[in-house]
């Protein structure tokens, strides 16, 4: 059984809580106890909301403050929801919280339609290259179940949306409080044929259609035996098989594969998401940082390029700024030498930083690294093409970082 990885995302009261708590509910992924404490055992009685809200300052506050993972499963397929927060000011929240999704649902209330929250969430999946996304019109049930009113909707979302790269985007209309098309379909919708949400999440493709090329950023290398010599890591994109030939990187020595280790096992193939260990025909130089290739398009080498980041820390990102970069299991110094602009995401335009970004803020910078490293664009390899920018004093992350340009 596959898993499909989600994040939810919409501004403040247009349902994110309500909507999970709601496809928690109708697949009956609530234990008693849980239902028992928030009030009964009848949908109708108790409020969804809360079975997502699990911090109390969450509820004192009535909003999302952080990401909240929870998990489900059906007969087709497991899910993991990321429930991201609505606010501006946790922008770098969803930012962690998508960073590994599939899908994002994006919610828009039916009474106020594509508003400026709808657009930066959307932006922001847009961003981070989350190659689905679910427009889910909720609260129809306060618009009387107006067609009008969704096709309304869906023409403005798909005037900002339908240029911004998205391998696909599908739109329900449901009301998460009262459960129409959310598990079961709608008989005061019936103008709508489509799927309900559930059953689009179980349909929808979990995995990219290409695996790209092979990498392997390598994380340790066992010499465990005298004879054995083994080099792992996760597989991130491509599919590798015994005696293909292998580049090392930045080093640029090649070899070929004899054996591929997995679970005590030895494996003719290899596909992304093993973390195995690989043994080559020859003893390289080979260490911690490094990145094994496969066969096909090789990464970029340099010590210059381009990235998109999120701002994550309180204090302003200056140009000349230096910082520990982090790219997988790669650690170098590195200086960001310009603030070529920054986004703004209401808009979707391109501003004058002014030099700086600030909490939140979105950006393209220019970053120099002390030594080469090698990168693929964050499109191409969302592992291989992202980073973080670590503070060398406080050792904390203070920036999200995608090789390439912004979407817009």
């Amino acid at each position: 059984m596959d898993m499909l990885r989600f994040i939810t995302a919409g501004s403040v009261d247009d349902g994110k809580s309500t909507l999970i708590g709601r496809l928690l509910y109708d697949t009956n992924s609530v234990f008693a106890d849980q239902l028992e404490s928030l009030g009964g055992q009848d949908g109708e009685d108790i409020n969804l909301a809360h079975l997502t809200d699990g911090l109390k300052a969450e509820r004192e506050q009535g909003i999302t403050i952080d990401v909240a993972y929870k998990y489900f499963s059906t007969d087709v397929r497991k899910f993991i929801i990321a429930d991201a927060p609505g606010h501006v000011q946790y922008t770098r929240n969803m930012v962690t919280g998508a960073s590994n999704a599939d899908l994002i649902i994006v919610l828009v209330d039916a009474r106020k339609g594509v508003i400026e929250q709808t657009r930066r969430h959307t932006l922001l999946a847009a961003l981070l290259k989350i190659p689905r996304l679910l427009l889910a019109v909720n609260k129809m049930d306060l618009v009387d179940f107006d067609k009008n009113v969704f096709d309304k909707i869906l023409t403005d979302f798909n005037q900002f949306a339908g240029s911004l790269g998205f391998q696909r985007i599908d739109a329900v209309p449901v009301s998460a409080l009262k459960g129409d098309n959310i598990v079961q379909r709608s008989h005061f919708m019936d103008w709508y044929a489509g799927p309900s949400l559930l059953e689009t999440l179980e349909t929808v493709p979990a995995e990219e259609d290409s695996y790209g090329s092979a990498r392997i950023p390598v994380q340790y290398v066992i010499r465990n035996e005298p004879e054995y010599r083994g080099y792992t890591g996760r597989l991130s994109g491509g599919v590798l098989h015994k005696g293909d030939k292998i580049t090392v990187f930045p080093s640029g020595l090649q070899t070929t594969i004899e054996h591929i280790d997995f679970n005590g096992q030895d494996w003719d193939e290899a596909v992304p998401g093993m973390s195995l260990s690989l043994r080559l025909k020859e003893d390289l130089d080979i260490s911690r940082g490094d990145l094994i290739a496969g066969p096909g398009p090789t990464p970029k080498i340099g010590t210059s390029f381009t990235a998109a980041v999120c701002w994550m820390d309180p204090s302003p990102l200056y140009e000349t700024n230096r910082f520990i970069l982090r790219q997988g299991t790669n650690s170098v110094r590195a200086e960001v030498i310009r603030i070529e602009t920054k986004l703004d995401i209401s808009t979707a335009t391109r501003t004058n930083p002014g030099g700086s970004l600030n909490l939140n803020d979105i950006g393209l910078i220019h970053v120099r690294t002390a030594k080469p490293i090698a990168w693929d664009d964050y499109a191409k390899n969302t592992h291989t093409g992202s980073f973080l920018l670590i503070e060398e004093n406080s050792n904390q992350t203070v920036a999200a970082g995608m090789i390439g340009n912004l979407p817009v």
